[in-house]
């Protein structure tokens, strides 16, 4: 039996090769009823496309490594980069790309993020979340491999990322509409590069609003759960005689914590302490009261993020320092 190619289909087909081999990638510009002709062909003769004959012919591997670090311990459950990843997951492979997980530990053995990579020859890396001051990612970024990161922001390196100024000013400036004036802040862990970052505009505008930073009214929490913005909310409202009539808090799963924290203080939401979260991840509108929370627009960043790689890969782009910031929407609930 005559052993089929992407070669034999488009002759069957009556197409060009070329065509064939762009409609199994997901590719190039053809009419509907092409592609379902094709693709409808393809399924009925049960053609597996030979990954290995792709990779020789193309000079690529088709894999996109992936960094989800655990030094900011922030699990895969967590909804705002679980959603980044599955888009730009989603995106790349469209193109043909398949993603896969960097480990630095393969039983006993350790290797660096660069020789993993160099090993597997990826052909791009997409940093989901990780440190800046990890010295094994910087080896990677300053290295010939392309990457992107949705989370920290250094030099050599295409980040791409929500507009957090813009979702601090949106959150300060509708506590001063509600008549707010003790804006606190729980700003979750600060060995975040977007929470640091979030708290420093925090201040910036606070002074621009001539309102005086007050520290007894700001408490940075432990770690990025529940239980994290719970302790975090107890400890600030058990050290304070006057308390802060707004709480800005860094995540929403944070809020929730810090909100039951509150009541447990017998106090109200919003009429007491009013709060604000960050992400706006699928609960915040099914809890009661339900979260005023800045939205981040997690599908516009995994799909950014999968076309600046792609571009770098496909026209042999070096690493390069630039930030590509996507809006946010104040979404106003209950709890303000």
């Amino acid at each position: 039996m005559e052993k089929v190619t992407v070669y034999t289909i488009a002759k069957n087909l009556g197409v060009a090769p070329s065509t064939v081999s762009k409609i199994l990638r997901h590719t190039g510009n053809f009419s509907d009823d092409l592609r379902l002709k094709v693709l409808a062909y393809i399924k009925d003769i049960g053609y597996v496309p030979n990954a290995s004959a792709r990779v020789l012919k193309s000079r690529k591997s088709w894999t996109i490594g992936v960094i989800y670090t655990e030094e900011s311990k922030i699990g895969l459950e967590h909804p705002l980069f679980s959603n980044i990843l599955q888009t730009f997951k989603d995106s790349v492979e469209r193109e043909g790309y398949d993603i896969s997980f960097i480990v630095r530990q393969i039983g006993d053995n350790h290797m660096s993020y660069l020789n993993w990579c160099k090993n597997k020859k990826v052909d791009g890396v997409l940093i989901v979340v990780g440190s800046p001051y990890n010295p094994e990612v910087i080896e990677l970024v300053n290295s010939d491999i392309p990457c992107v990161s949705t989370d920290i922001v250094k030099e050599h390196l295409h980040t791409i990322i929500s507009d957090n100024r813009q979702g601090i000013e949106l959150s300060i400036n509708h506590a001063l509409e509600l008549g707010k004036k003790r804006i606190g802040m729980i700003t979750g862990p600060l060995t975040a590069t977007h929470l640091l970052y979030r708290f420093n505009v925090y201040k910036e505008v606070l002074k621009e609003k001539n309102i005086p930073f007050d520290e007894k009214i700001v408490i940075s929490s432990k770690g990025f759960g529940f239980n994290s913005g719970y302790e975090a909310a107890t400890i600030l409202l058990d050290r304070n005689e006057e308390k802060p009539d707004l709480l800005l808090v860094g995540s929403d799963i944070l809020a929730f914590g810090a909100i039951q924290a509150i009541v447990a203080k017998g106090l109200r939401v919003p009429e007491d302490i009013a709060v604000i979260g960050y992400d706006d991840i699928i609960f915040a509108s099914m809890a009661r009261p339900s979260l005023t929370t800045i939205r981040q627009n997690t599908k516009e960043i995994g799909k950014v993020a999968a076309e600046v790689l792609l571009d770098m890969i496909e026209n042999n782009k070096p690493n390069h320092t630039a930030i590509t910031r996507i809006p946010v929407e104040l979404i106003k609930r209950q709890t303000t």
